[in-house]
């Protein structure tokens, strides 16, 4: 039984459990005042709160008991195979349960909007864009998550110019959020007779999708809304009609586009969706601005500004340069293997918390 002799981690310290069952209790009592609807808002914010706190909550009791009946077959002496098992399967619970602990904010349990952009490069930078995108896709697929691609820019020769994501499921937003930023990938180009190595960046970002309990008002004058025809496949329908739309709200210049569906209207209500997120996350960064002193610099998609590299040649290496951590099997991380870096982003950004 050696091998199953285990000092386990200190989980309730982990995830602060006195702690949230003292924000449950709190919370229950707020739902529970007469007044508690008269602010709807207010109260679907508590209610979220309310709900992924008992979620947690339940999983940590879950777990506790998993570890009381792991004692009980380690004293009855059953075999080691069959303890060691069980040990497996609850330190893959304990891990899982980690990172969706940091997730408290309301929006973190919302389906997420994922928009990829090529940046310095040219082809290649395009060509590694759609790369991004299939390894977004693995990961959403793995995670039993939903993907739809609300508009997709095809580029010159190869790749894309421009791809936006709905990804549906619980806590999308929350996991995906860690993924913002910039990413390079070091490779020969399969686009260079010459065989050289290349340096490529893409731009990501991630948004919320916003519900009507954020109150986000899109007024009539302050869009620009044009309808053109849509590229690449699509259908006949979808490429002689104007059924593609580009909304530009105008107080603060963002433009969006949707083209993946044979209908204006619905494109429209699409662009509208990823419009509201995206003024939404406007939004929070003016605040975010403002208590960082109005400093912030803008991040270009080049060099020194990436969060994680992609090293194909003359190494095999991925390393996200938040955590430090590594990981030697590229094909698996390009494949949708990207879950222990964002698991190792949101446990960082908790501890520094």
């Amino acid at each position: 039984m050696r091998n199953c002799e285990r000092d386990w981690p200190n989980y309730e310290v982990i995830f602060e459990v006195d702690k949230k069952k003292g924000e449950l209790k709190q919370l229950e009592r707020q739902s529970a005042s007469k007044d508690f609807w008269e602010n709807s808002q207010r109260a679907k914010e508590i209610a979220g709160k309310l709900a992924s706190l008992t979620q947690i909550l339940q999983k940590y009791e879950s777990i506790e008991k998993d570890v009381e009946d792991l004692s009980t077959l380690m004293q009855l002496g059953e075999s080691e195979e069959t303890v060691q098992k069980e040990s497996e399967r609850l330190e893959t619970d304990i891990e899982d349960l980690e990172p969706t602990s940091t997730l408290n904010k309301p929006e973190d349990r919302k389906p997420a909007l994922l928009s990829i952009h090529p940046g310095a490069g040219g082809l290649e930078s395009q060509d590694w864009a759609e790369m991004l995108m299939r390894m977004y896709l693995r990961w959403i697929e793995q995670m039993d998550y939903k993907a739809k691609v609300l508009d997709l820019q095809p580029g010159e020769g190869a790749g894309l110019k421009d791809v936006t994501l709905e990804v549906q499921g619980e806590y999308a937003y929350g996991y995906l959020k860690s993924e913002s930023g910039v990413h390079r990938l070091v490779r020969i180009s399969p686009f260079d007779a010459s065989h050289r190595r290349h340096t490529s960046f893409a731009s990501v970002f991630v948004y919320p999708v916003i519900g009507d309990e954020f109150q986000i008002e899109l007024k009539e004058k302050d869009l620009k809304v044009e309808t053109f025809r849509a590229s690449g496949p699509g259908g006949q329908h979808v490429n002689v009609s104007d059924t593609a739309v580009r909304i530009t709200h105008l107080p603060t210049g963002i433009r969006v586009s949707c083209q993946s569906e044979r209908s204006q209207y619905q494109n429209k209500q699409n662009a509208l969706k990823v419009l509201k997120a995206r003024l939404y996350r406007h939004h929070k960064q003016e605040e975010e601005r403002k208590l960082a002193q109005y400093t912030q610099k803008k991040t270009e998609i080049s060099w020194g500004n990436q969060i994680r590299s992609y090293v194909l040649h003359p190494y095999k290496l991925v390393k996200d340069h938040r955590t430090d951590l590594e990981e030697r099997d590229v094909e698996r991380v390009l494949d949708g293997g990207i879950t222990q870096f964002v698991k190792a982003y949101l446990l960082l950004g908790e501890t520094a918390r």
